[in-house]
């Protein structure tokens, strides 16, 4: 009963608009990170460089002085170009081999006679119309150092995995103040940092520890706005966590179309995360977290002060809800366990009892499929045709409206009779996505954005979900959790995009 007059209490005033909007602005940055390497690890177009310098170079039955003339001509990575040198050798120039034509007659694109092949020892020529540089163009990450490339995302998502499970039980032990102090300055710092690594490992390193701060970050924000706003306010203020997550991409799509020079690009995406940093330290611990401790002059300290921020002249007072609790007979409050009412939760709570055990697993499940189907959408829109900074800008916009339609079919059906639906819906537009003829671009963008709309609506919404299925002292834990499942679904949703090499639909089977 005290703890619901807490709540009742707290609705969203303007002390609560403030927090909520300050944190809320801060996951702008984690859906920046989460997608940055959409651009930042782009593969362009790329031949083996030339063994001395070019008199010619012929492509079919166009010639060029330069292969900046070439690159518009370029459809299939199949194609080979035939360059002739200063010294007259005439070579045959494969993006990941090159053969040396011995006998030297004129320059013609077909030969049929012995040719000597080398290896790329010359290092890479690269397209750059598009991207100045890339990771992939800084460290050569093509041919047989490809795999490195393909592991830049999923080796983020396994940061992002390993942080929600950490940083979830840290703010269940420390605070969600002191996590999101520390997650927030993280996110600056290792984001800066990924802009000045000296080479691929110390690259992946950091953006390791990029990705743990970040998930913890979104991790405890999450719980934090939700502990903040409430009842009345809580659906709507946790589902548009999600709507600043996804203005994170759309300034991805934004920053990729002006920047194109990798590591300023991480510069400027970063930088979003700086006021934040310079004002989080403001933030207050929340009063549930502190009640749940014990440290009830603390949260009537919180108390007191939104009080004073939504001018309430009398505002609750922690002694007499303590002392009700005490005084009720049912509470079983006594000496001998008061030790064990301050226990410290581990993951192994969230599997008490069958009921539970149950209900976590059915949540986990839901936190796998709502990942996998999110990103893969997400990653593969760059590849769908026409312009891949808009189709991103596209995939990002589309979720704002779905944030608001799953508020209002949330208040209206329930969290279950919306979740259901929508997860269904998700499914049949993959299968309907796969009889949609390839030629179609346009129509196959727009089914791909509804389904990003339609899993972004059970996506968004399990996070909420999650949080109410649990009581205070495991909820962080509980939504760490889910999202340690949900991250499972990222680290593989990179590995599904890939397999569109095997078969174009082979990513929406998976889903």
């Amino acid at each position: 009963e005290g703890f619901s007059s807490i709540k009742f209490f707290l609705s969203l005033y303007r002390f609560q608009a403030c927090v909520y909007f300050a944190s809320v602005f801060q996951a702008m940055s984690c859906g920046i990170h989460y997608l940055a390497s959409v651009f930042m690890a782009v593969t362009p177009n790329f031949v083996c460089g030339f063994p001395g310098n070019v008199s010619s170079i012929l492509f079919h039955n166009s010639s060029a002085s330069s292969i900046q003339d070439i690159w518009t001509l370029w459809t299939s990575t199949e194609n080979y170009i035939v360059v002739q040198l200063e010294n007259g050798e005439i070579w045959e120039i494969n993006q990941c081999s090159r053969s040396k034509r011995e006998v030297s007659l004129d320059l013609a694109y077909e030969y049929k006679g012995n040719k000597s092949t080398f290896s790329c020892s010359d290092g890479f020529l690269y397209d750059d119309t598009k991207w100045k540089s890339t990771v992939v163009t800084q460290w050569d990450l093509v041919c047989d150092r490809e795999w490195l490339a393909k592991l830049i995302q999923p080796t983020f998502m396994l940061g992002v995995l390993i942080g929600a499970v950490i940083f979830g039980d840290i703010a269940d032990r420390l605070g969600r103040q002191r996590v999101i102090w520390f997650t927030s300055a993280g996110q600056f710092v290792f984001g800066i940092a990924v802009a000045f690594t000296f080479d691929y490992y110390s690259f992946v390193i950091v953006r390791f520890l990029l990705a743990m701060v970040s998930s913890g970050y979104l991790v405890v924000a999450f719980v934090y706005v939700t502990e903040f706003v409430g009842i009345k306010g809580r659906t709507w203020a946790s589902m548009h966590v999600h709507a600043f997550f996804a203005m994170g991409i759309m300034i991805v799509a934004l920053v990729g179309f002006l920047v194109r020079t990798w590591w300023v690009y991480q510069i400027f995406l970063t930088i979003a995360t700086l006021p934040f940093v310079l004002c989080c330290w403001m933030l207050p611990e929340t009063p549930f977290w502190l009640l749940s401790e014990e440290r009830y002059e603390d949260a009537q300290k919180v108390i007191n002060t939104m009080a004073r921020w939504n001018k309430v002249n009398t505002p609750c007072k922690v002694s007499e809800l303590c002392s009700v609790q005490q005084d009720d007979p049912d509470s079983g409050r006594t000496g001998e366990n008061d030790t064990s009412s301050t226990k410290k939760h581990n993951i192994l709570d969230l599997f008490c009892n069958w009921q539970i055990a149950r209900r976590t697993i059915t949540v986990w499940l839901i936190w796998f499929t709502g990942s996998l189907g999110y990103y893969v959408f997400s990653l593969s829109s760059v590849s769908l045709g026409g312009n891949e900074y808009l189709n991103l800008f596209l995939i990002g916009a589309v979720e704002l409206p779905c944030y608001i339609i799953a508020c209002v079919a949330m208040d209206k059906l329930g969290r279950r009779n919306t979740l259901i639906p929508f997860l269904i819906l998700s499914a049949l537009i993959c299968v309907l996505i796969m009889f949609i003829p390839q030629d179609f671009s346009t129509l196959i963008i727009l089914a791909n954005m509804a389904g990003k709309f339609s899993i972004g609506v059970a996506f968004g919404l399990i996070y909420l979900y999650t949080a109410e299925l649990y009581p205070t002292i495991v909820r962080s834990l509980a939504v760490g959790s889910g999202s340690m499942m949900c991250r499972v679904g990222s680290v593989v949703a990179p590995f599904c995009v890939y397999l569109r090499s095997v078969w174009i639909f082979m990513p929406l089977v998976s889903i």
